[in-house]
């Protein structure tokens, strides 16, 4: 597998949780914000685009559906591509088609043009660069990946902040001269001076940032530690020398010692043997089988072979005895290489099977039925993504809102949803959450949905502040983890996380296709922008039905299992 990058991979022992995953961390910021970010904040421009080019809702809508559906469209592509070419390279290629595709727009005259600059040219550049990043980052970190991916994701928020048309007109006071009115924050602020156009033309300038935050994406390489294994792989050569110097000692003292006891040992036989001459001459008098003479003459080769018989069998048992350790510890060090044997084929089969994965898209994840119900959940939920930033703010003014205060909607959507992000990030770190992070977002989900309801309930400023709070708080609570999530093993595991993302990222791309457009339809059709609610509604309804069943299916449904 070929690999082109500006900065060498890192190779660690285990998931570093940190070390260069922090730079990945603020590259995968900058992405956010110049990619989701951009794309959520194109409703900024969505009033120029229906007066000057005379247009619909639901044609001009179509520029973020097709940039949506480009981008998600081509995830498996973007995968393969990241495999075949690595993470640094085709990042910067997506950070260049960003750029050029956002700067070619201003020079569009119909939304058709517009749809080819903007929607297909950036949209594929969005598709190279938003994965790639998100999945380095995940295998930076294991315990932390929640809390980072959370904190590094506020980048879209803080861009839609930073691009929402958050004007604040105020009346001067006597103490004041003549400036009647002040813009704030910067892009609007811009928009309004230099026009809609200029304004896309600074976005795509910025958004080269992107190339050089793909420079930084350097790959990362898991794999036992040389050091370790040289550790593991000497003490048991240590351990023979030791015990074959033990053995030695004990051969070289066992001969010391039969030396010693044969002296000994010489006397106690003659002493007993005088022992056994005496009572034998008592016996044969008595019987008068044998003399005295005969006895002793006899006795010195009796004597002789008792003496040689011990001599053996004291030397034998310590050798004996030194020879079944060190057969016990030869065994026992035969046993640890074959199980070190064991550890490097086992890890090169897994390097193998990687490798094998990596090469293609592993559509065998389909299989399994908690992947299909997951997948199904993000399909449905991504229908809810785009759609409100679309048309809160033509919302809140024609329920009455001011044109300043509705313009505040979207900022307190990007605030709260940064807090949802950070919040989320916390919880899911927590002890009593790691087994339980699906139920998490499964409880944010719901939420979502009773506060889409809402949104067509309410009819005044206070009222669409309160759920633009709420639905900003969850989203981001959703949005910085549902990737994330795949790497559970409640969904797939880490494992065939980069493969998997490109298949879930993929099937998403449909939902993104048809759901601004279908918000459009609704309000062309009905005059009503709370209209376009009731579609996000109803798809974050279905998700959340997907999503409660993504556990059981794991666990084993009798019809999803096979």
């Amino acid at each position: 597998m070929g690999q082109c990058g500006f900065l060498g991979p890192n190779v660690y022992s285990e998931v570093p949780d940190g070390g260069w995953g922090w730079v990945v961390a603020v590259a995968f910021f900058f992405v956010e914000v110049f990619t989701y970010g951009t794309i959520k904040s194109f409703g900024i421009f969505l009033q120029d685009l229906v007066e000057e080019f005379g247009e619909t809702y639901s044609r001009v809508s179509w520029i973020v559906s097709i940039c949506v559906f480009v981008m998600a469209f081509n995830s498996p592509f973007s995968s393969m591509m990241t495999n075949r070419f690595g993470f640094q390279l085709v990042v910067m290629t997506g950070g260049l088609l960003i750029t050029s595709g956002t700067i070619a727009t201003i020079f569009t005259s119909s939304v058709n043009q517009m749809y080819i600059t903007y929607g297909l040219v950036a949209g594929v550049g969005y598709c190279l660069t938003f994965l790639p990043t998100v999945t380095i980052l995940s295998q930076y970190f294991n315990h932390r990946r929640s809390l980072v991916t959370a904190v590094a994701s506020t980048g879209e928020s803080l861009s839609m902040f930073a691009l929402a048309p958050v004007s604040v007109s105020y009346k001067p006071d006597l103490e004041h001269s003549s400036n009647a009115s002040s813009s704030v924050l910067a892009f609007s602020a811009l928009r309004d001076h230099i026009g809609w156009r200029n304004t896309m033309a600074v976005i795509g300038a910025l958004q080269s940032i992107i190339i050089v935050c793909g420079a930084l994406l350097r790959p990362i390489v898991i794999k036992p530690s040389e050091t370790l294994k040289t550790e593991t792989d000497s003490l048991p050569l240590k351990d023979l020398k030791d015990l074959s110097t033990h053995n030695d000692y004990i051969e070289d003292t066992t001969s010391g010692v039969s030396m010693t006891n044969k002296a000994s040992f010489d006397q106690n036989a003659f002493c007993t043997l005088n022992s056994e001459l005496t009572t034998g001459s008592v016996n044969t008098a008595d019987s008068g089988v044998q003399s005295l003479k005969d006895t002793d003459s006899s006795r010195p080769q009796e004597t002789t072979l008792l003496q040689k018989e011990a001599k053996v069998a004291i030397e034998q048992e310590p050798l004996e005895e030194s020879k079944a350790e060190i057969k016990e510890s030869e065994e026992e060090v035969k046993t640890s290489r074959e199980a070190e044997k064991e550890e490097e084929k086992n890890y090169s089969a897994d390097k193998k099977l990687s490798a094998n994965n990596s090469k293609l898209l592993d559509f065998s994840i389909f299989r399994e039925g908690s992947f299909i119900f997951y997948s199904l959940f993000g399909l449905f939920a991504t229908m809810g993504f785009f759609v409100p930033h679309l048309y809160i703010f033509d919302l809140s003014v024609s329920r009455g809102v001011r044109k300043d205060h509705a313009a505040y909607m979207l900022s307190i959507m990007a605030v709260a949803e940064i807090l949802g992000r950070f919040s989320i990030g916390w919880i899911l770190t927590r002890k009593r959450f790691r087994k339980k992070k699906l139920l998490v977002i499964l409880a944010s989900v719901i939420t979502l949905t009773v506060v889409q309801v809402g949104f067509t309930l309410v009819t005044e400023f206070y009222g669409l502040a309160v759920c633009c709070a709420l639905y900003g708080f969850f989203l981001g609570t959703v949005a910085c983890t549902h990737i994330p999530l795949l790497a559970e093993d409640d969904v797939v595991g880490i494992e065939r996380m980069t493969s998997a993302a490109g298949v879930y990222v993929f099937i998403q791309s449909f939902a993104g296709l048809a759901g601004p457009p279908l918000g459009g339809v609704l309000v062309d059709v009905t005059g009503n922008y709370g209209s376009a609610f009731y579609s996000c509604a109803a798809g974050m309804a279905l998700s959340a039905l997907f999503l409660g069943l993504v556990k059981p299916a794991k666990k084993g449904f009798p019809c999803i299992r096979h």
